[in-house]
């Protein structure tokens, strides 16, 4: 199973780098496989690797099924 993560571009760096951020946490993550990344843009974080835009819009549900996913499975 899979699991990618949707965060937000924070900064740009050289070489293909990008620091995104979700929930306040900060990671390093490489950007080559966007094309024309951009700070704000929100991507799809798998592995160390942003492999696809989304939207805004998409990102937030997404990260709304997670909390859900992580509070149903904190119950047990």
């Amino acid at each position: 199973m899979c699991l990618a993560i949707p965060m937000k571009i924070k900064e740009i760096h050289e070489k293909n780098v990008g620091v995104v951020e979700a929930d306040g946490a900060e990671t390093r993550v490489s950007i080559a496989l966007i094309k024309d990344p951009k700070v704000g843009d929100y991507v799809i974080i798998h592995a160390g690797y942003a492999i696809e835009k989304i939207d805004e819009k998409e990102a937030i549900k997404t990260k709304a099924l997670f909390d859900e996913l992580a509070e149903l499975n904190a119950a047990y």
